[in-house]
This record gives C-alpha cells, sequence and structure tokens, in this order.
C-alpha cells in the first residue's frame, strides 16, 4: 500500500526504529558540550572582571588566577572527553537490535560520570589547595562556597571524583549488560 497519506511518516519512524534518531542527536549533544566546555573559563573570567575581582586585594587577584588555571584544565580535560566519546556514541548499539535508546543513554550516563568525576576532583583539588594557602585551614573561598579548603579536602575531592567516575562507570556497564542480553536472547 503505497499511499502518501499514511505512509509519509515511515522514513522517521525508521529512523526511530534503527537508532539513528537516538545516535546522532547524542552525538550533537556531545559535541555542544565540549564547546561549553571551552567556553566556562571564558565565562568564568568575564564574571570575575565583572564582579571586580581585579580591583580588590593581590591575594585574592592571585588566587582567582590560581583557581581559574585549575578551572582551565578541568575544562580542557571535560572538552577532551566529551570530545572524544561524540563518535563512540554512535556505535553504542548496533544495526538490527532490539533495545537502541538504552545503550545510547548508558554510554551518555558514562561519560557524564567520567566529566563530572574528573571535573570535580581537578577544580575541588585546586580550591581546596588555593583556599589552605591563602586562607588557611578550613576556609571557604567567597563565591566558591561549594568547595572548601582544608589539608583533608586535597585528599578527598580527587577520591570523590574518583568514586563518581566508579559508580557512573557500573551504574552504566550493567545497563549495558542487561541490554545486550537482551539484545542476544532475542537473537
Amino acid at each position: 500500500m503505497n499511499n502518501k497519506f499514511t505512509n509519509f511518516i515511515a522514513p522517521l519512524l525508521k529512523t526511530v526504529d534503527e537508532g539513528d534518531f537516538f545516535r546522532k542527536p547524542m552525538s550533537w549533544l556531545y559535541f555542544l558540550m565540549a564547546v561549553l566546555n571551552l567556553l566556562l573559563p571564558f565565562y568564568v573570567l568575564y564574571k570575575g572582571i565583572d564582579g571586580g575581582v581585579f580591583s580588590g586585594h593581590a591575594k585574592w587577584v592571585f588566587a582567582f588566577i590560581l583557581v581559574w588555571l585549575f578551572l582551565v584544565a578541568a575544562a580542557w580535560i571535560g572538552f577532551q572527553i566529551w570530545w572524544n566519546r561524540k563518535d563512540k556514541v554512535t556505535l553504542s548499539s548496533a544495526e538490527g537490535d532490539e533495545f537502541v535508546s538504552t545503550p545510547v543513554f548508558s554510554h551518555f550516563l558514562q561519560t557524564c560520570g567520567e566529566w563530572l568525576g574528573s571535573f570535580y576532583a581537578i577544580v575541588g583539588f585546586g580550591v581546596a589547595l588555593i583556599g589552605v594557602i591563602f586562607l588557611g585551614n578550613g576556609s571557604t573561598i567567597p563565591g566558591l562556597d561549594m568547595f572548601s579548603g582544608g589539608w583533608i579536602n586535597i585528599i578527598l575531592y580527587p577520591l570523590t571524583g574518583y568514586l563518581i567516575v566508579v559508580l557512573f562507570r557500573f551504574i552504566a556497564e550493567q545497563t549495558r549488560a542487561i541490554v545486550q542480553i537482551a539484545n542476544n536472547t532475542k537473537k
């Protein structure tokens, strides 16, 4: 039946059923996240300048620059994570698989964990270190209340970042394993 009125959506449905509907836009999302990681340090620098950070004491200016350098390092690593994974998400499910969106989401979850864990470890370590050096043990840098100084935090932030990566990877692998079992059972 070649009825144009009822079959015009068939190409879209084929794209959804084969999984390209999920894989390609996620690849674009990875690209966007990579670009946002590159822009983040410039936005923070702009907000710092706009907030008058460079009109304060030399101690605060130097602390801001050092924290900003840690942010640059974290953003560059985040860029690399999203950039390197953007092509791999298109390979997360194979053509002919019954379950195609779950592996794509699982890959996204894994990549989010890698990004979040590395960002938390690098920025947390940097802010804790700068906080200890400039403010003393246990102090918080104004505007960065999430991260606090303290010798223990210099160890805890990288450890927590590592555990974030492991947890997200574990959840993603378990999800992929279930989908692989389901796809193999169907075949």
